[in-house]
């Protein structure tokens, strides 16, 4: 699998991208009294999680700068795709 060239993780356009552990990975699901399969998917092989040591079934925590909110959270499950 190609890594993400350093430049291309921390420009603008990309938003920060985070392992969420165990025990926020089940928080968010309670929380939202939700499962992994009702959540948007990203793939392993995404270049933006390539330096992530992250398996199938992961939880991917992305926040975006946002300019009316400063900036928005958003979660997708790790897959093989």
């Amino acid at each position: 699998m190609k890594m993400a060239k350093p430049e291309e993780l921390t420009h603008v356009l990309v938003p920060k991208h985070e392992k969420a552990s165990e025990k926020e990975k089940n928080e968010i699901l309670e929380k939202y009294n939700i499962s992994l399969k009702q959540l948007p998917r990203i793939s392993k092989k995404d270049p933006s999680i390539a330096h992530l040591d992250v398996e199938p079934g992961d939880l991917i925590r992305i926040t975006r700068k946002s300019a009316t909110s400063g900036s928005s959270t958003f979660y997708r499950v790790v897959s093989d795709a």
